[in-house]
């Protein structure tokens, strides 16, 4: 006999029927009259993430709220990450009923915005984002996708189909949006973490709420004491990973130091890995790569690290 109870799936299982875990995020969009407005959500994760000419973002939402219709309508948005202190999570819930205009929830809105780094230094016009967020995911909704660069703004009681499968309005209700990521900004003290090396102290106090919902709250969670759990290590041989490394590129060889340094990497990604070694090399005019150079290449934020 299942030792588990078979619940009923209905409209929004992740919150009638599921305990959840999911982002707490806040969206900045553009307004017709050019003002930002902002939305809390949790339907956000990555989509793609490696293997494409760039990476992108999902978000869902109800094809009627004012985040679908400014994105119809202007391609682009901000993904804010906020803090979980309870007074920030507050804020956001109050930004959370449908319905609300933006002339009547902005000026009562706590949230400081200042102007995008991409708007600054290009003159595009872009959201504003969150000052106080612990890092921005600036967006442009990919609407050439599925077929999607038709669908307009201006439907709020529900549209007709066709609809789309993965992006822009694929339901009578629902919308997908694919959202390729043009920058991530970050707090100094995350983004210098990152380069040196995450420690458990070093993680975001970033809340986590369960999907679950009543007819009174939300639910969330506030970051506690992270633990590290080492991962297993199955290192290949030398003579596995030359074999490998021989037949990555007819011009680019590699030093035995250099490869010890890629010896824990799964058999499945090596490949990934040896090819990326290889195109950095032809970028840099290099036929042999060393031990030092694998340093240079492993450190994926070394370009940061030369402006500091």
């Amino acid at each position: 006999m299942s030792s588990f109870e078979n619940l009923r799936i209905v409209d929004n299982f992740y919150q009638t029927s599921l305990y959840f875990p999911m982002p707490t995020v806040v969206i900045s969009m553009l307004c017709e009259d050019g003002m930002t407005n902002l939305g809390p959500y949790s339907l956000v994760q990555p989509y793609y993430v490696a293997g494409k000419d760039y990476y992108a973002m999902l978000l869902q939402c109800r094809n009627s709220s004012n985040t679908a219709q400014n994105l119809l309508r202007t391609g682009k948005c901000a993904i804010n990450f906020i803090d979980d202190s309870p007074a920030t999570f507050k804020e956001a819930v109050k930004l959370s009923w449908p319905g609300d205009t933006p002339q009547e929830k902005m000026p009562k809105c706590n949230f400081p915005l200042e102007t995008s780094q991409i708007e600054e230094e290009t003159g595009e016009k872009r959201p504003q984002v969150v000052s106080s967020a612990i890092q921005v995911i600036e967006c442009t909704w990919m609407k050439e996708l599925d077929g999607a660069a038709n669908d307009k703004a201006g439907e709020l009681n529900g549209y007709e189909p066709p609809y789309h499968d993965f992006n822009g309005i694929t339901s009578k209700f629902g919308a997908h949006f694919i959202l390729r990521i043009d920058r991530i900004l970050m707090k100094k003290q995350y983004s210098d973490a990152i380069i040196r090396g995450v420690t458990a102290k070093d993680f975001p106090p970033l809340p986590v709420d369960y999907g679950y919902r009543d007819s009174k709250n939300f639910w969330f969670h506030r970051k506690r004491r992270l633990r590290a759990e080492l991962l297993p290590i199955r290192e290949a041989s030398l003579d596995s990973v030359r074999y490998a490394a021989d037949r990555a590129d007819d011009k680019v060889k590699f030093t035995d130091e250099a490869l010890k340094t890629i010896l824990n990497v799964p058999r499945v990604f090596l490949p990934l890995v040896l090819k990326g070694c290889v195109d950095w090399a032809k970028e840099n005019g290099v036929e042999l790569i060393t031990e030092e150079h694998m340093k240079i290449i492993n450190d994926k934020r070394s370009k940061e690290k030369n402006k500091k």
